[in-house]
């Protein structure tokens, strides 16, 4: 069964579908239209009320219907197939490299089939490793096989992904880890964010941006200067207060960051790099300096953060739908009907905000100030 949620932003209508879990920002009367899709309300009867309210030839609002029907209900309400894809010699596979990894009193291991599913992780975890444990709380196997790689946890098979969709494999790798160190179900949790999440000791927020705009480079000094890195790339919400909580992956410096990090993380000179084939970049990884694992803050603001040479410092408010149609397509969104409906009215309530800078110390004044609620 499809179940669509619709909820107001602005003036536009966000649409929610249960069975692709994509939302489509929409104008009200297409989503009018498509609810009445939804609720049986035949095409022709759909096209006569068109007609009607809005003065139009019959067959344009029945073009309009058909166009609306053919091009957003049916492919977001049509039963998704399980592309993934096991293999039946798994239990006979040799796994050539194996890491432990430490995340408050839980010991990972995690053997990977070759080096390159160690890279697909270890960079971002490293600095979690340690060298021996008389106890392991669960083991991570992960394999490639004809491009496709997998997951199993405990020897249950998680799942498996094409080359090209590799991102949600480490998605799905951090989904439980993140479980684990928080003891709590994937139903849990609100969404996972491609952002970085800091707070104070009051309460946290999102920093967001397009690749190459700065982001990570904008936590480190926010971190040097007194904030706490909750997590980067991929933040954590919970369903219950809705509070970002930590996630222990390392924040990715690149090369021509630097110069500007240097003075504040001097262990970043002899810091090993990595190339990260994918992206095609050469980066560094800076552990979180945080006092616990445990953290986790009420958040309620969203920044998208820009580094632009010679700006100074712009600061203002953004519409709620530009935020929203930025933050969506990288975010995990839980696909539990209860908790979508918890998740846009979260971000109803969300502060959004445009920051472009050139000024490292008024960027930090201006995020301390939206986390001390001083904007």
């Amino acid at each position: 069964m499809n179940i669509l949620l619709r909820s107001f932003i602005e003036d536009k209508a966000v649409v929610w579908f249960s069975n692709t879990n994509q939302y489509l920002v929409l104008e009200k009367k297409t989503s009018d239209i498509i609810l009445q899709i939804n609720n049986g309300i035949s095409l022709e009867e759909i096209s006569k009320e068109l007609e009607s309210e809005l003065q139009v030839p019959l067959n344009d609002a029945i073009d309009f219907v058909k166009q609306i029907n053919n091009e957003i209900y049916e492919p977001n309400t049509k039963n998704q197939q399980d592309t993934s894809q096991i293999t039946s010699a798994y239990n006979i596979l040799d796994f050539s490299i194996s890491k432990l990894y430490q995340i408050n009193n839980l010991v990972f291991k995690v053997e990977f089939q070759s080096e390159f599913e160690e890279y697909l992780v270890h960079p971002k975890f490293s600095h979690l490793e340690i060298n021996t444990s008389n106890n392991v709380d669960h083991i991570f196997q992960v394999f490639t096989e004809n491009n496709i790689t997998s997951l199993l946890i405990d020897h249950k098979f998680i799942g498996s992904w094409p080359r090209k969709d590799i991102h949600y494999f480490q998605g799905k790798f951090s989904m439980y880890i993140v479980q684990y160190m928080h003891n709590k179900p994937e139903d849990d949790w609100m969404g996972i964010f491609h952002a970085s999440g800091l707070g104070n000791n009051k309460k946290s927020l999102l920093i967001l941006g397009d690749s190459g705009n700065g982001k990570s480079t904008s936590l480190a000094i926010l971190q040097a200067n007194g904030l706490t890195c909750l997590a980067d790339d991929f933040v954590p919400i919970d369903i219950e207060k809705k509070h970002v909580y930590t996630f222990p992956s390392a924040i990715s410096i690149k090369k021509n960051s630097l110069e500007t990090l240097l003075p504040m993380y001097p262990e970043l000179e002899n810091t090993a790099e990595f190339h990260l084939k994918r992206l095609n970049k050469i980066v560094r990884f800076l552990p979180p300096k945080t006092d616990g694992m445990n953290h986790n803050l009420p958040c309620n603001d969203l920044v998208f953060i820009k580094y632009q040479k010679d700006s100074g410092l712009k600061f203002s408010s953004i519409s709620k739908i530009e935020a929203f149609q930025q933050l969506i397509p990288d975010s995990w969104i839980s696909r539990k009907t209860e908790n979508v409906e918890v998740f846009l009215n979260w971000f109803a309530n969300t502060n959004c905000y445009q920051l472009t800078y050139s000024d490292n110390d008024k960027m930090v004044t201006t995020i301390k100030s939206i986390l001390n609620d001083d904007i």
